[in-house]
């Protein structure tokens, strides 16, 4: 690291050597698929996925912090982050990252060469990745950072603007399972919004169109609030329940409305960049 913690810039390799990096694609690690490592904390999941929409409501300046840090507890990881590509990227300033928690908190706005990156492979490949990162990668960057155990790297995208979203372990070998993976996707799918709605706030803002920021917010609240009430009748029933409930079918049920608010980020993103209009085929 040049200059220190904060700050992950460092010099273009052009051989190919070994760069200290293991980045495997998922769908081709049956092991991972294989891994069962987690009981879910329904109570987390839902509060995790409140917090979020209450930041897309209310604060959108803050969603891809909230975003990094849902994804530390909602995982159990012990670094996540969501790095971007530079709109003035060069070489030695290619990936830019946007936000930080866990023990990498400390990495916020570092910058990462084009090569060697893990995010690149990721984007190229365009699917979640398993990724290890060894001293050797360290010492290349001239940065003093722990290294990466276990990882999960997912792609997301809006518009020209490319990026990723990722969680670390930094001692265990098996930190994650495929439930991860899911919940990681629908963070992805939210970070791809998160970005999306703080252009179209900055855009409505040089506009001076108060109203029309006022009413993208307002329709959001209203979209996303149906799937997180039913959410929240979910952990509701869970905690009422004499004998604890059936947890596998309360399982089931949550991640029925995960994947209902995930589809709902989709058709989010599917609104033309500078729209602020409702539409009127979302739930």
């Amino acid at each position: 690291m040049a200059g220190g913690k904060g700050k992950m810039s460092g010099a273009v390799l052009n051989s190919a050597e070994d760069t200290g990096l293991e980045v495997i694609d998922l769908h081709n690690d049956s092991s991972f698929a294989e891994r069962r490592l987690h009981v879910r904390d329904v109570a987390t999941q839902i509060e995790g996925m409140h917090r979020l929409a209450r930041a897309f409501v209310s604060n959108p300046d803050t969603i891809l912090q909230e975003l990094v840090n849902a994804a530390v507890d909602l995982c159990g990881a012990d670094s996540a982050g969501i790095s971007m590509e530079r709109e003035d990227r060069t070489d030695e300033n290619f990936y830019h990252w946007v936000a930080t928690a866990g023990e990498y908190s400390g990495f916020l706005n570092a910058t990462l060469p084009r090569y060697p990156s893990a995010c690149g492979i990721c984007l190229e490949r365009g699917q979640p990745q398993i990724f290890r990162v060894t001293q050797r990668f360290f010492d290349l960057m001239g940065v003093d950072a722990p290294t990466v155990t276990d990882g999960l790297l997912l792609p997301w995208q809006v518009d020209e603007t490319r990026g990723t979203i990722w969680i670390m372990a930094h001692g265990r070998t098996e930190a994650f399972d495929a439930d991860d993976c899911r919940m990681m996707q629908v963070l992805a799918n939210f970070a791809a919004m998160g970005v999306r709605q703080q252009r179209q706030q900055k855009i409505l803002m040089e506009q001076a169109s108060a109203a029309a920021a006022a009413a993208m917010a307002n329709d959001l609240a209203h979209k996303i609030n149906n799937p997180l009430q039913s959410l929240t009748n979910v952990v509701y029933l869970a905690a009422e329940a004499k004998s604890g409930g059936d947890a596998k079918a309360l399982a089931l049920d949550l991640s029925e409305h995960i994947q209902r608010l995930s589809l709902l980020v989709g058709k989010l993103l599917a609104l033309p960049s500078g729209a602020g209009r409702s539409d009127s085929s979302l739930p």
